[in-house]
């Protein structure tokens, strides 16, 4: 069943980190049923199964976090037999689980509350956590007007932009990615959601560094609103790109010339303003 669940993360490339994180939580479960010789033998296969499911999609930070949490909390509970160590990792399961499904939600109330009515805003891509707090803060009486860039190639911000059309209160524009410097000097600020930030460097969905250094220039603030899962600060994680299919980019044949689709950009925090987590606002 692990093996399926690794095969299955590796081809979620359209899921959010959070789904991606609880279904490779919840697989470990497998190894609750599993008859063990020692604590060792059990911690070895655990550790074996984990670092599979984390090499299935390795930039996706959420899923490295809560992984290295529930591996860390069978060291911290120091089992003494088997028993006791699944124990342990049900326990760290149900928790992760739990921490991921409201840490989303509780940023998104976060950010909502960060917001104005009659505020602008300019947004990227399609962040089901952004999405969900400009709905709170328009169900609180926030009238805004949101811009929303198509997220060339695969246009997930047109999905934002319809999602948006349905929400009283909102009135959203939709623009292509390159269109970013001519309403930014119009909006009040520019609320993106993230993948992960590594120490000193924000990656998200590519597209997004051109937004953050214009708004830099035209000093419109930007922020970052996620889980606080997706934040790595003690190192062991390295972010790999993601190429996806030079297809979506263009479907005639490219004769004398390479087709380049990364899926993220890496953007310096210096660019970014705030960042609201389920743990509050925080200035990188």
């Amino acid at each position: 069943m692990i093996d399926e669940t690794v095969a299955e993360i590796r081809d979620m490339q359209t899921h959010s980190s959070s789904v991606v994180a609880i279904k490779a939580a919840e697989a470990l479960r497998e190894l609750l049923e599993r008859d063990f010789p020692s604590v060792e033998e059990y911690v070895r296969d655990l550790e074996r199964n984990s670092q599979a499911l984390k090499r299935a999609q390795p930039s996706h930070a959420t899923l490295f976090t809560t992984q290295a949490q529930i591996r860390r909390a069978i060291d911290e509970a120091d089992p003494t037999d088997v028993a006791e160590a699944k124990d342990a990792t049900e326990r760290a399961i149900e928790a992760v689980v739990e921490q991921v499904e409201t840490g989303k939600q509780q940023a998104a109330r976060n950010a909502a509350d960060s917001l104005d009515d009659g505020d602008v805003v300019l947004t990227h891509d399609y962040s089901s956590t952004v999405l969900e707090a400009l709905e709170l803060a328009a169900v609180d009486g926030c009238h805004l007007e949101v811009y929303v860039t198509e997220a060339r190639p695969r246009y997930l911000g047109r999905k934002t932009a319809r999602t948006l059309a349905g929400i009283d209160r909102i009135e959203p524009h939709l623009l292509v990615d390159s269109a970013c410097g001519e309403v930014l000097p119009e909006c009040d600020r520019v609320v993106v959601g993230m993948d992960c930030i590594v120490e000193e460097t924000f990656y998200n969905r590519v597209g997004t560094f051109p937004i953050a250094a214009t708004a830099a220039e035209l000093a419109v603030p930007l922020t970052v609103v996620g889980s606080s899962a997706k934040i790595i600060q003690d190192g062991g994680f390295e972010f790999q790109n993601e190429f996806r299919p030079a297809s979506e980019v263009m479907l005639e044949p490219s004769d004398g010339f390479d087709i380049q689709n990364p899926a993220y950009d890496a953007t310096p925090v210096r660019l970014v303003d705030s960042v609201i987590t389920d743990e509050g606002t925080v200035s990188p």
